[in-house]
């Protein structure tokens, strides 16, 4: 059976993005802990052999490269959905590696599920059977860039240059 609607039917505009909470190692986290602050979200796990490690050095490298007055109101996020896997001490280490800036985060099912569905995100669990690691996360990728009020303010690739995203994040930072 198909639902057909009409195009007067539909929401004028989805409103993606919001605030949420979730574990660190150093305790709970909200997003709204960062207003005044830029933040480079990123939702992934940190035994993804890939895309979270390139999305991470890229906001990494994007950070070091801000201008010193510019740093101190940028801030990362790294939310995982992999709470089987990462703890919030593991995912403080993984994230540390990356940049201080950079905080990981996890929860419940139902909580990374909230926090996913807020920012139009996915991931799925896909049992790999032959492979040491057991499972993998299927998942978006996408650096969603939240500005200093806690709005969602754009979503770029996983895979930009660090100077896409390095303009991307100055664009929402406030004027000096």
């Amino acid at each position: 059976m198909f639902l057909f609607l009409k195009p007067t039917s539909l929401p004028k505009a989805i409103q993606l993005g919001g605030d949420f909470t979730l574990q660190s190692a150093d305790g709970p986290v909200s997003l709204s802990d960062y207003r005044g602050k830029v933040v480079a979200m990123y939702i992934g796990y940190s035994a993804c052999p890939d895309v979270c490690p390139t999305a991470l050095a890229i906001m990494r490298q994007a950070f070091v490269s801000l201008p010193p007055e510019q740093q101190p109101f940028v801030a990362g996020l790294f939310v995982s959905v992999d709470p089987e896997r990462d703890t919030p001490e593991k995912l403080k280490t993984y994230t540390q590696f990356f940049h201080p800036a950079l905080t990981g985060v996890t929860g419940t099912k139902s909580e990374i599920d909230e926090v996913v569905a807020l920012y139009g995100a996915f991931y799925r669990r896909i049992e790999m059977e032959d492979s040491a690691m057991g499972y993998a996360v299927d998942h978006s990728s996408r650096i969603y860039l939240i500005g200093p009020q806690g709005k969602l303010r754009n979503t770029i690739s996983h895979n930009a240059s660090p100077s896409e995203l390095i303009e991307a994040l100055q664009a929402l930072l406030p004027s000096s």
